[in-house]
């Protein structure tokens, strides 16, 4: 299964966004599977019945890009489905994936959905944060950019599962790492950077070189998929330790810090449901969109942290006591 992302929403999120999937998988594989789109493609997409084909294709199906041979692998997927069925077997994968139900051009309805409903809780309460929040806020334009960084991992997401390509692939992965790396950021701007902006500026630095070389790697030597894994995995935990030792550090004097506690454990419990794995029930809904769904209110908690923890630095400042 392909597993795919405000620092403690994001960077969790963006771990099991980013980690690795097969190259190749059991139902691919099999002879039925090969034949049948080999067969499917000289019959229909060629001549006169592609043409055909590309007449009778709905606007929408060819704006995202399904093309004859697409459609093909789409159908033989699903022969291939019976056929493991009628003997007895278990349902296999495709190319990395478990078979779903494509719903107009969505080739994953459920997880496309749950990403864009991730997305959208992400815009409404960055407005609500940008509404409660002033610009003068020492946080603000950290916060804001971290929230469009976030906002554009969503999108990705959303396009990946309506239409998996090279490039909504790659493009995916790489706004993940994105979020996973500002998420950092993030992190120290606000538990160093506010006493210390050099370290925060030096640290932002690194980050945007590590980003820039994890890119280049795997866009020009190689896509290695447990390198992406392993390398966005340890940036992931170590941001994890450090959010949950400044909870910790934090506890008596900020009245608010168990909503960052809570969101961190909640999100590490709930992205658990990666580990099911189970085929698509009505061939529409599996682990993975179980866990991008239940990952939607997390954002509600997070924001309410960032606006209590924002509009706190702002009176400490204003009466002039040391930022924390």
């Amino acid at each position: 299964r392909r597993i795919r992302r405000a620092p403690l929403v994001a960077f969790t999120s963006a771990v099991l966004l980013v980690l690795a999937p097969a190259s190749g998988s059991q139902g691919d594989k099999e002879p039925v599977y090969r034949d049948c789109v080999k067969q499917c493609s000289r019959t229909n997409c060629t001549g006169a019945r592609l043409r055909g084909f590309e007449s009778a294709q709905p606007p929408y199906m060819a704006l995202t890009g399904w093309t004859c041979r697409d459609d093909c692998r789409y159908q033989c997927m699903w022969t291939t489905v019976r056929l493991y069925q009628a003997e007895g077997y278990g349902v296999p994968q495709f190319h990395g994936k478990w078979p779903f139900v494509r719903f107009l051009c969505f080739e994953e309805p459920a997880s496309a959905l749950a990403s864009l409903l991730n997305g959208l809780a992400c815009l409404l309460m960055l407005l609500r944060y940008r509404s409660a929040v002033p610009r003068q806020c020492p946080m603000y334009h950290t916060i804001t950019a971290f929230s469009l960084v976030s906002l554009n991992a969503w999108f990705w997401s959303t396009v990946f599962h309506t239409r998996d390509t090279y490039l909504t692939e790659k493009m995916d992965y790489f706004c993940a790492s994105a979020v996973i790396l500002y998420s950092i950021y993030l992190c120290c701007v606000r538990t160093l950077g506010l006493r210390r902006p050099g370290v925060s500026s030096m640290v932002g630095v690194l980050l945007i070189l590590a980003f820039t070389s994890h890119v280049s790697y795997l866009t020009f030597v190689s896509f290695d998929y447990g390198y992406n894994m392993a390398a966005n995995a340890t940036i992931g935990i170590i941001n994890l330790l450090w959010w949950l030792c400044w909870c910790w550090h934090h506890r008596r004097a900020l009245p608010y810090w168990w909503k960052c506690g809570v969101v961190v454990l909640l999100l590490h419990g709930l992205a658990l449901l990666e580990l099911l794995d189970f085929p698509p029930l009505f061939w529409v809904l599996d682990a993975h969109a179980v866990w991008h769904l239940s990952t939607v209110p997390v954002h509600f908690l997070f924001y309410s942290f960032l606006i209590d923890d924002s509009l706190h630095l702002l009176n400490t400042e204003k009466i002039g006591v040391k930022l924390e």
